[in-house]
């Protein structure tokens, strides 16, 4: 009777049950700009704000799903709780903008 192989069938199954993890999605303000000024991310990733600025700087978003506020020099973060397209710019700099593409 001959051995059975059962190794591809065990890699397949455990292979099966990996879910795919959030990311995390950079994205900088500095010289008074956002970059990227476009960015896409899906729902329970993270945002990670970073400021590079001497100035303090908030992520708000125009239909109010987040205002995030980032003192000078820190890094903040935020989970993503829902899709959709997001403005979002610097209350303090009305100039800086961006949009946030998060799909489900």
């Amino acid at each position: 009777m001959k051995p059975r192989r059962i190794f591809p069938l065990a890699a397949l199954i455990l292979g099966a049950s990996v879910s795919a993890q959030a990311a995390t999605i950079q994205i900088s303000m500095e010289n008074l700009e956002i970059a990227p000024a476009e960015a896409s991310a899906k729902v329970g990733d993270t945002i990670e704000w970073i400021n590079k600025d001497v100035l303090a700087h908030t992520a708000t978003a125009r239909n109010g799903d987040f205002d995030v506020m980032l003192p000078p020099k820190k890094t903040t973060t935020f989970v993503l709780k829902k899709a959709g397209t997001i403005d979002y710019y610097c209350r303090f700099h009305p100039n800086m903008k961006a949009v946030l593409n998060v799909a489900p």
